[in-house]
């Protein structure tokens, strides 16, 4: 494996991604490593699949084979390589996707590890939480309350990243009209935070959506599957990943509005983007999460400012990997989470 630990004789079960294609996405059985100083092994409780996990699959976005797949983890602490680090021992954590950084780069030094060129992430670099257990640095754990529904922490990494986009600087101020293409499980946490926020929001979908518009319904979100109004939102944040929901935030999009891209494309596309030039618009993203994205996040949660047990859709064992792959491919649900069996 990619993993720069050294293997203990144990064995589990994992997720592998082994070569091009998603064909040499496997279920396969590899080493255990070892927990050395400064890092925690985490039994996955559940590992959510990501869209990225399909850009991983398909070549689309960067990593490192063979690597064991899986950045959406939720787990129990079975076990610390440092003493000082015992307090963590059974707690309930969610973790950072961050193996490590250079440490050393303006961006590191900034605050800002995920924009580090060195970066080396779980799930794509770095051995992740499509598996039985995972080690990780200790200071990627965040504990999560006892009372948190049972798998809604597996979406904590996501809400971080919306968190990275929406709160770090602010994007949406109160009484902001907002629209969100993309009823996906990013569309979702990204329309409860603006929401949230004071911001009036409009969730735009297709209609093969019906079922996940309805999920965002039931939490009190504003659902269309209609044309929406071209020039009447003061923000509109991306959320599907497509040329057609970019183009139709574009031109949603208010003069001197705000246009946060937050869904991946995973290829080039075509947008029309004069529409910054004639609308003066403010363009921004957020890529991954940061520290204080998570910080964002985590009292998100336990304030109970968002809903994050709705969203799980779907669990499935590890064995089960590659139909739910293909279904979060193809739109099903919302929230895949992937649970092994023994953990």
């Amino acid at each position: 494996m990619t993993s720069t630990l050294p293997a203990t004789d144990a064995t589990m079960r994992a997720v592998v991604k082994t070569g091009p294609g998603p064909e040499n996405v496997v279920v396969s059985t590899v080493p255990v490593p070892q927990t050395p100083a400064g890092f925690a092994r985490v039994h996955v409780i559940a590992t959510g699949i990501c869209g990225t996990d399909v850009h991983v699959a398909h070549d689309e976005y960067g990593y490192e084979a063979p690597v064991v797949m899986g950045h959406e983890i939720l787990g129990r602490v079975a076990a610390v390589g440092s003493e000082t680090d015992a307090g963590w021992v059974g707690t309930r954590v969610a973790c950072e996707t961050y193996f490590s950084a250079c440490e050393r780069c303006d961006m590191c030094r900034a605050g800002r590890r995920n924009l580090c060129t060195r970066r080396r992430s779980l799930g794509s670099f770095e051995d992740g939480g499509f598996a039985e257990q995972v080690v990780l640095p200790t200071m990627n754990l965040h504990a999560l309350p006892e009372w948190l529904g049972e798998f809604d922490g597996a979406l904590s990494e996501p809400l971080a990243c919306v968190a990275q986009c929406l709160m770090d600087p602010p994007v949406v101020a109160a009484g902001d009209r907002v629209l969100v293409t993309g009823p996906g499980a990013m569309g979702q946490l990204a329309a409860q935070v603006a929401s949230a926020h004071g911001g009036h929001v409009t969730l735009s979908g297709l209609a093969r959506d019906a079922e996940r518009l309805q999920i965002a319904q039931s939490l009190g979100i504003q659902v269309t599957t209609e044309p929406v109004e071209e020039g009447a939102f003061d923000v509109v944040l991306e959320c599907s990943g497509s040329a057609a929901g970019a183009a139709t935030a574009f031109r949603a999009a208010r003069r001197r509005a705000r246009y946060v891209q937050i869904g991946i494309f995973g290829r080039e596309v075509s947008l029309p983007f004069d529409e910054v030039l004639y609308k003066e618009l403010t363009v921004t993203s957020g890529f991954a999460s940061t520290p204080t994205s998570w910080r964002h996040a985590m009292t998100l949660i336990e304030q109970q400012r968002v809903q994050l047990g709705p969203l799980v859709t779907r669990r499935v064992e590890l064995e089960d990997f590659a139909a739910a792959l293909q279904a979060a491919q193809s739109g099903e649900g919302l929230k895949t989470v992937v649970v092994p069996s023994r953990a």
